[in-house]
């Protein structure tokens, strides 16, 4: 419930309040000159006394907001309303607007100690002016005082339960911001990742390939130009190719391998170029009939093997090394096997390297598995595969 609800009846309640209480003057000093007392002077003069205090409160900035001037005031009403009873029966009905002030403006345990003596005044001078003792003396300002006590409390109950109720939209509404702000964090972060994963297996390893042809054409010259004329130009190739993919990267394409081509044709090609650039022999398997994959896991399989191609060129120092394809009723898999050195999976676990754990990533971030096998001297067997709809 929302607090700014609750005060507009409180709004009117205040409005009424103040109606009730100049009705009631009105009402007292009418009777007074209509039954021809000789204090009806007297009753219009109290009951101006009474209206101007009453007046005067609203206005003064203190009233409701320090506890000791908010007391004052309300004794001071007090004073005038009594003066008012002493002169006028018709004094006592004022007790009924005087409940709701003290309980609302009071604490809870003053308010009640407050209406139960201004209750008892008002049943003794009532009292006096009957001149005698009845039940309907005590019934009417009891009555009246407990319906403000139980007004006034029941509101205060609502009050308190649309604030907690407040507070905790605003807990909840901060909550969410703070879980958005965390999403948009982890979005960045993923973000970041795979653009360090693009970028490694596509502009580090074409960097890393136009390194290494430039230094065999560096080897080369000047004693054999013709030798170093093909590195020269595969390594321009190599940069065309990277440029090609930094555009495709800004621009969030699928890689340029894949544009109009198959997964298995990159592949070969990726073979093809990788064998031609390094002198490693690669040779390319497809098993099983190809059929439709989500672009994305193409991407991966593809990314996944010029990485591990990559790492075999650098690190492995392998005469042979052999990529295959394989179509599955429920998976499609890539494995990956040189007959390279060798290293031990759990020192690289350990290591700073950024090539096996970019792999993995990648691949466990798409549901997939990725296992790598090796030890020293024995070689290399990556895996990783997807699963897919039964066909």
């Amino acid at each position: 419930m929302n607090p700014h609800t609750l005060d507009r009846p409180l709004r009117v309640l205040r409005v009424c309040l103040h109606l009730l209480l100049a009705g009631l003057l009105v009402l007292a000093v009418a009777r007074a000159f209509a039954e021809g007392l000789p204090n009806a002077p007297a009753v219009l003069a109290g009951a101006l006394v009474m209206g101007g205090v009453y007046t005067a409160g609203p206005l003064l900035s203190r009233v409701g907001r320090v506890p000791g001037a908010t007391a004052g005031w309300l004794a001071v009403l007090g004073i005038a309303w009594l003066v008012l009873l002493w002169l006028t029966p018709d004094g006592v009905w004022l007790a009924f607007p005087l409940y709701f002030l003290q309980m609302h403006l009071l604490p809870t345990r003053w308010g009640l100690v407050v209406v139960a003596l201004t209750t008892v005044l008002a049943i003794a001078g009532f009292t006096r002016h009957q001149g005698g003792f009845s039940v309907g003396v005590i019934i009417g300002p009891a009555l009246g005082a407990a319906v403000a006590v139980a007004t006034v409390l029941g509101y205060q109950v609502l009050y308190r339960e649309s604030e907690q109720r407040r507070h905790l939209i605003e807990e909840l509404r901060e909550t969410r911001n703070d879980l958005a702000a965390m999403e948009h964090s982890a979005g960045v972060l993923a973000e970041r990742e795979r653009l360090a994963r693009e970028i490694h297996d596509t502009l580090a390893q074409g960097l890393s390939s136009i390194h290494l042809l430039l230094r065999a054409a560096e080897r080369a010259l000047p004693d054999r130009p013709d030798a170093a004329v093909p590195h020269v130009a595969q390594a321009r190739q190599a940069a065309q190719d990277n440029l090609t993919e930094a555009r495709r990267l800004v621009y969030a394409l699928a890689p340029v391998e894949l544009e109009g081509a198959s997964l298995p044709a990159a592949l070969e090609r990726l073979c093809a170029t990788t064998q031609q650039r390094s002198g490693l022999t690669v040779h390319f398997h497809l098993s099983g009939t190809p059929f439709d994959v989500p672009t994305a896991y193409e991407v991966a399989l593809l990314r996944i093997a010029q990485s591990a191609l990559a790492n075999t060129v650098r690190h492995a120092a392998a005469g042979r090394a052999e990529l295959t394809l394989s179509y599955m009723d429920t998976s499609i898999t890539l494995d990956a096997v040189d007959d390279g050195i060798g290293f031990d999976p759990q020192a690289v676990r350990s290591g700073s390297g950024f090539g096996l754990p970019a792999m993995r990533a990648r691949a466990r971030s798409l549901g997939g598995s990725w296992t790598v096998e090796s030890s020293p001297g024995t070689g290399t067997a990556l895996a990783v595969s997807f699963p897919v709809e039964p066909r």
